[in-house]
């Protein structure tokens, strides 16, 4: 993870962001939440919500507004999330950031085969490069849906892979209350049960509302299962302004801040204490063809905003990426992705999902955009670390030595620090013209492409025990049995 100590910038000053909050806080009153789930509208009626059991689409709950504070006090500040290898285990909230690559596109694309359906061997791909990869800290949840396994039990390839060939923090299965319980029971398996799980929590969940102010079944679901296991929760809002939120950026956070209250509020009332992220998936349309628009300057100035709600609740803040509505890895895509970049990092976000991999609005994941992410990260670490002010920072010596119209190339400070002094690229080419022609003339995805496979090529397994991967193995077997003879 990354220690992130440089300033945080406050895009609203501290008034504005009480309006919002205070403005949050009627609509939860007001003009509620819908939860289409039982078990949750009982819950929260129990603990003296008003609810309209005969409200559409789903049952609608309002929220007083002392009783949201209450709970969302009970949420710890910071917590720990334990890795299968000690030492990739990662603390959530303060000045920590935990990076994790892209989530849930059907697709893939490389240069060598094009665009396609992601199948399993992609999705191990994608899980093995966040393993060799420092820069990134989770090996994620659905980097890529395997279309080509069962739909019913590819969860269960997908978290066996996750256990298997990573042995960093990863994220848990929201498809169904069934796919959150077996991605306990796996993870039980490798971190010794339940019961040590809910003292230590081993995996995320990612909770999507159903924007605009509505909890759909599979979500609450879920969301019961890992609050109730006490492991930790991503409550996110999924919002493009004009179409599932207003066109006003400051209508949009309230609505985004009221969405999100009301559902960490739910997960203490179901498990006090449980461990919870203030989460933020915030764009925008574009309102000549309502497609979803990335990495735009309305997009940043939310993330701005939305971390500083995080930091008033204390809660750990999830937002950011390498976001893009591009089609390919082009000048288009690291644009916009940078433009997501920066204010993910000014506003040290917490948990940044979609950080490397992320193309074609969500819709691929791509390999070399993954290799062109990682370059963006690795750039903005060396940027966060500072520059040093004492006698080597100052570098009076070498001012001294070279005299007016001279070059520094030789100096003796030059020399004890030429190896180390700048960042290295990872892809990108600072060679001249003439040189880069020569060699070959390539343009950043073929640099990346080759780094992609090279990672891949230097890939090692991590080790686990074989009793436990026995079991995980059996586990897998008799549960697609299961599910098989279910659906027959």
């Amino acid at each position: 993870m990354i220690t992130n100590t440089a300033p945080k910038y406050d895009y609203l000053p501290s008034e504005g962001i009480e309006t919002i909050h205070d403005t949050s806080l009627r609509v939860l009153e007001e003009f509620g939440i819908a939860f289409n789930q039982d078990e949750a509208v009982d819950i929260l009626e129990r603990a003296g919500c008003e609810v309209d059991r005969d409200a559409l689409p789903a049952p609608l709950v309002k929220f007083p507004r002392g009783f949201v504070m209450e709970q969302i006090a009970r949420a710890p500040s910071e917590f720990t999330i334990h890795a299968r290898n000690p030492a990739n285990t990662v603390v959530m909230g303060g000045n920590h950031m935990v990076l994790a690559p892209v989530y849930g596109p059907p697709n893939v694309q490389d240069l060598d085969k094009g665009r396609r359906e992601a199948t399993i061997e992609d999705f191990r791909n994608f899980v093995k490069l966040a393993q060799v990869v420092p820069d990134l800290h989770n090996a994620g949840g659905v980097v890529c849906e395997p279309n080509d396994e069962p739909q019913m039990t590819r969860h269960l390839d997908m978290l066996e892979a996750q256990l298997t060939l990573s042995d960093k923090t990863f994220m848990g299965n929201v498809v169904s209350a069934e796919n959150a319980n077996d991605s306990i029971e796996m993870a039980s398996i490798v971190f010794g049960g339940r019961e040590e799980m809910a003292k230590n929590p081993v995996l995320l969940a990612l909770i999507n509302v159903n924007s605009p102010r509505l909890y759909d079944t599979r979500m609450l679901d879920s969301l019961m299962v890992y609050a109730k296991a006490r492991q930790p929760l991503i409550i996110t809002p999924f919002l493009l302004a004009g179409a599932m939120s207003p066109v006003a950026v400051a209508g949009t956070l309230v609505q985004q801040n009221a969405e999100a209250l009301a559902g960490i509020a739910l997960t203490q009332l179901v498990n006090p204490g449980t461990p919870v992220v203030y989460g933020s998936f915030l764009s925008n349309s574009d309102m000549q063809s309502g497609s979803p628009a990335f990495g735009t300057p309305e997009s940043a100035a939310g993330l701005f905003v939305s971390a500083q709600l995080a930091r008033k609740y204390k809660l750990p803040f999830r937002s950011g990426g390498g976001l893009t509505s591009s089609k390919a890895p082009d000048g288009q895509a690291m644009w916009e992705a940078t433009m997501t970049f920066w204010p993910t990092f000014l506003a040290c976000t917490n948990f940044v999902l979609h950080a490397a991999g992320w193309l074609e609005s969500g819709l691929v994941s791509s390999y070399e955009k993954f290799v062109m992410d990682v370059e963006i990260l690795r750039m903005m670490q060396v940027f966060l670390r500072g520059f040093s002010l004492d006698q080597e920072g100052l570098a009076l010596d070498a001012l001294e030595e070279i005299g007016p119209g001279g070059y520094f190339f030789g100096a003796a400070h030059t020399m004890r620090h030429f190896r180390q002094a700048f960042y290295r690229p990872l892809i990108a080419d600072v060679q001249n013209y003439v040189r880069w022609e020569q060699k070959g003339a390539e343009t950043a995805d073929v640099r990346a492409n080759r780094v992609w496979k090279k990672w891949l090529s230097e890939y090692e397994q991590p080790k686990m025990d074989e009793g436990i991967a026995e079991a995980l193995g059996e586990f897998v077997t008799k549960r697609k049995e299961e599910i098989q003879k279910e659906t027959t």
